[in-house]
């Protein structure tokens, strides 16, 4: 129940509520307050439900590209090994050759020094056969030779022999 006045204070107005309006009115908002209430639980779980969905697929897509990346540098790793595998072969294979090269090239001289050396002996072979049998010998004798040839040097012996 309510009572206003004017401002000249002429007028009254009196207004009457029904109790039971007014019960209804309560009844009304608390209804409303539950429904709220109710809704806002609802809605309180649907969040929940929704942002746990999020977090799955953000987990689930997160974990996808943890594979995913992992997969790429246990590729990349094997890549980088036999590309180091064959690089080391190539090396070896390089310094392999070279050193038979080198070895070959080296025999080639060792021999040729030899070769050379051994013509030397050879010609002084034959320089001294031909002053011998020019040399008129009362007593023929022999001649007995004995010839070392080695890298660094040579050693020639000559002996002669009379019968």
């Amino acid at each position: 129940m309510g009572v206003r006045f004017c401002k000249d204070g002429h007028v009254i107005q009196i207004i009457i509520e029904d109790k039971e309006e007014v019960t209804m009115k309560k009844m009304k908002e608390q209804q409303k307050k539950r429904e709220k209430t109710k809704n806002g639980r609802r809605v309180i779980a649907a969040k929940k439900i929704q942002a746990w969905w999020r977090g799955t697929l953000v987990r689930r897509t997160l974990l996808h590209a943890a594979l995913s990346t992992w997969i790429i540098q246990s590729w990349w790793r094997l890549t980088k090994d036999r590309l180091l595998q064959k690089k080391r072969r190539a090396a070896l294979s390089d310094y392999a050759l070279r050193e038979r090269a080198v070895v070959k090239l080296q025999s080639l001289v060792r021999m040729w020094r030899i070769h050379w050396r051994y013509c030397q002996v050879l010609n002084a072979i034959y320089v001294i056969q031909c002053h011998w049998q020019c040399h008129n010998c009362q007593t023929c004798a022999l001649l007995r030779g004995h010839c070392v040839v080695t890298a660094t040097h040579l050693q020639f012996h000559i002996e002669i022999i009379n019968p």
